[in-house]
């Protein structure tokens, strides 16, 4: 297909890579090893690089697997995705600016309690802005299960936000 440089085509995606791990792990710590993990099992793998379609779906799929693999092997949520770690847009005025922290607070509870596939379908469309072609690449999954777990995902996370927001729970 086309020649490969590491240093503009791979290196770009580490900050995706990052998100995608630390929404995995929920570890910066540990998103961050799996990052350089995910980078050195592509460059051992740079020769077949050129016969991928899509090089950045071979990346995401690798740092999925291997978070995967560590969440499994530590076992437990360490930190939670939170406003330090994601950029915000910013408001206007003080009071717009607390309440969108809280609303955006509750919608990452939320989001980390999604199970593990649909949490990494949430990230990578509604944040990394991938398509659902791309997505199902990257799970292994076909693209109807992509947009039923969309779907599922941002359901409850729309019911548990309404009803934060209108009874306090």
């Amino acid at each position: 297909m086309q020649e490969i440089n590491f240093r503009h085509d791979i290196l770009p995606l580490k900050n995706k890579l990052f998100r995608l791990a630390l929404r995995i792990t929920m570890d910066s710590a540990e998103a961050e090893d799996i990052v350089q993990d995910t980078m050195i099992k592509v460059w051992s793998h740079r020769e077949e690089l050129t016969e991928l379609e899509s090089v950045e779906a071979y990346c995401l799929a690798i740092c999925r697997n291997l978070a995967i693999d560590r969440s499994q092997l530590k076992g437990a949520q360490t930190e939670e995705l939170t406003e330090q770690n994601t950029a915000q847009p910013d408001a206007s005025d003080p009071y717009s600016r607390f309440v969108q922290n809280e609303q955006m607070q509750i919608i990452h509870r939320l989001i980390n309690a999604l199970p593990e596939k649909q949490r990494t379908i949430v990230q990578l469309r509604d944040v990394e802005g991938k398509s659902y072609k791309e997505i199902a690449e990257v799970l292994q999954l076909s693209e109807e299960q992509v947009k039923v777990n969309l779907f599922r995902a941002r359901q409850k996370i729309k019911q548990q936000f309404t009803e934060i927001n209108n009874y306090g729970l």
